[in-house]
């Protein structure tokens, strides 16, 4: 419901803003102006039904500085009346365009307003000494409308370009992340090496990408380790010539183990390697993918599995899929793997399937198992209790970064996996049958997955105190992204990285966060190094099986809660796991008190995601 109102309301302020800056003095000219803010004032309201986060900058601050001047302009039709109704209707429509500190934007406001008065005023107050009517009928009141918004705008470039400058000084004493490492004198359980190198990866349909490989294959190799055992990958960059690094999507690594450029590691640059190390604390699907340029490398495909497994492994068949866009002349590619056409594959009618499904593309995508009843096991790599049995065709949707376990006993007949990716034309899709052979079978929606409220109910976090609490806004707007300006749909709070506060926490405080997303595109939030727990969606608790995730889908007009306990000391990337609006400036970091980092980003770098 909150995206058509999103919308509605940009339409409004479009229209209120050209109301103020053409229309007339007249009083039809002010009657059509104020049927704009009241039509604003109205979607506020309705707004607020969903929560005062999605309606709060509209009530505190645009609306008002409209329906004020707006009133005294109808009460009195003096020139100094609609002089304040013009410039302040204008400035309330093009603040929704501009998310920045809504106090700066309040005092900004009055004093462009106030301008506006004394303008209106002095010319209605006979004879000027010089310049005569001329100099009266000169466009005074354009003044304090471009004030407000040059002085808003030049204070965000400015903070932008300070808080640039700031991410470049290596910051001095307290505990560098250079030694928040993995075990380094033990010797380990599995080794790996991983070589990232120009290829060429060949769909299911004969289409070729000119891709990026983890080992000459992408999806790279699937690494399977065991939940409490030392791991160590090391990774070679050939020829990647943006640099590389390896980022463990899920597992709570050690921070200088998580593979953040200019945070945790340099890029590893070509004809160079890196070694990682940690131990995997808890079974489940992850994966591993760059982050460098991650854009761009990991659509073209530095990015594979991490399974790590049970001590001693289940029976049955079990199977990887990765969900994902590779790039096309057009649109991009919709392919499970590299699956862009139908795919079968033989499993034994009775033989018990786990399916992990993995999204390595930007958007949500909207998966549907038809053909069989089944059971979501694991998000995100955590186990779900008593989960319940879905029907066949119940839609997944699955975040941006995201993972879903499935599993199902498999049936005589065919089980289709297919997915709706973002209104993309595609084909793809996975056919089990017993003979391997079967076409995929249309499967019609007969319900949604919701996570809030699925699996046996465990306790609820009512009452629960905590030590720190952070709210997070996302909105569309203009910004500055290392001194450039944008309009983007990822703003945190107003503001852009580097501009974006970082949120400090000591080691052990339990923290609570409120995340509520009035942007019209999703949000895949994803906090390095911790699992969260979803308290509640929109006001409703959850009621179902403890909701563990990494990677949370925070659609438009929605407001999460969520909390987790501050356990591994670090400097965490915060950042939303659709690279491209993390490339535009949606980015923060979760720092602990006393901890530093050596490691800068050049300042050539776009935004190191």
């Amino acid at each position: 419901m909150s995206e058509p109102l999103f919308v509605t309301d940009m339409l409004l302020a479009i229209a209120v803003v050209v109301a103020a800056v053409a229309g007339a003095a007249g009083r039809w000219a002010l009657y059509g102006l104020a049927s704009l803010v009241g039509a604003r004032l109205v979607v506020a309201g309705v707004l607020l039904t969903g929560g005062f986060a999605l309606a709060e900058p509209r009530l505190l601050l645009q609306v008002p500085l409209a329906v004020l001047p707006v009133g005294w302009a109808l009460a009195t039709r003096s020139a100094a009346s609609v002089a304040a109704a013009k410039v302040g209707a204008g400035l309330s429509g093009l603040w929704l365009f501009v998310p920045f500190d809504a106090l700066l934007e309040l005092a900004v406001s009055a004093v462009a307003v106030g301008l506006a008065v004394l303008v209106a005023r002095w010319r209605d107050s006979g004879p000027l000494p010089s310049g005569g009517p001329r100099l009266a009928r000169a466009p005074w009141l354009a003044l304090p409308a471009l004030l407000a918004p040059a002085v808003v705008l030049g204070v965000a470039y400015q903070d932008n370009v300070w808080a640039a400058e700031r991410h470049h000084h290596a910051a001095a004493g307290g505990r560098s992340v250079e030694q928040l490492t993995g075990p380094r004198d033990e010797t380990p359980d599995a080794r790996f090496t991983l070589t990232a190198a120009h290829g060429r990866v060949r769909l299911s349909s004969g289409r070729e990408i000119d891709a990026l490989t983890f080992n000459g294959r992408s999806p790279g190799p699937e690494l399977r380790v065991k939940a409490g055992r030392l791991v160590e990958v090391t990774l070679v960059n050939t020829d990647v010539e943006e640099g590389v690094t390896l980022h463990w999507h899920g597992v709570d690594v050690p921070n200088a183990e998580d593979g953040v450029p200019g945070v945790t590691q340099e890029a590893v640059e070509p004809g160079r390697r890196h070694v990682y190390r940690f131990v995997p604390d808890r079974p489940g699907t992850f994966w591993y993918h760059t982050h460098r340029g991650s854009a761009e490398t990991v659509r073209r495909g530095l990015f594979g599995a991490l399974i790590v497994e049970e001590e001693k492994a289940t029976a049955g068949t079990e199977r990887t899929v990765f969900t994902h866009l590779w790039p096309g002349a057009g649109d991009p590619v919709a392919a499970f793997d590299t699956a862009d056409r139908p795919e079968g594959e033989a499993v034994a009618a009775g033989e018990p399937v786990l399916l992990r499904m993995v999204n390595s593309s930007e958007e949500p995508h909207l998966l549907r198992l038809g053909g069989t009843p089944y059971t979501v096991t694991a998000i995100d790599g955590n186990a779900v209790r008593g989960p319940a049995v879905l029907r066949p065709g119940t839609d997944l949707l699955l975040a941006a970064g995201g993972r879903f376990d499935v599993a199902f006993t498999m049936p005589d007949g065919p089980v289709t996996l297919s997915g709706d990716v973002d209104e993309i034309p595609n084909s793809a899709a996975l056919v089990l049958s017993p003979g391997g052979d079967a076409a995929p079978a249309p499967a019609s929606t007969v319900a949604r997955f919701d996570p809030l409220s699925y699996g046996e109910a465990t306790a609820t976090a009512v009452g629960e105190a905590y030590d720190k609490t952070f709210d997070l806004a996302l909105d569309d707007g203009f910004g500055f992204a290392m001194g450039r300006l944008n309009y983007v749909s990822s703003s945190v709070n107003g503001r852009l990285w580097p501009a974006v506060p970082m949120l400090t926490v000591d080691e052990g405080d339990r923290v609570r966060m409120r995340i509520v997303n009035r942007s019209l595109i999703d949000h895949p939030m994803h906090l390095h190094g911790h699992r969260v727990r979803v308290l509640s969606r929109n006001g409703v608790p959850a009621t179902g099986s403890t909701w563990w995730t990494d990677t949370l889908n925070v659609a438009p007009g929605e407001i999460y809660e969520i909390d987790f306990t501050a356990d591994n000391p670090g400097i965490w990337m915060d950042h939303c796991h659709n690279f491209t609006h993390a490339s535009e400036g949606m980015v923060m970091h979760l720092g602990y008190a006393g901890v530093t980092t050596p490691h800068t980003t050049p300042h050539t770098d776009p935004i190191p995601e």
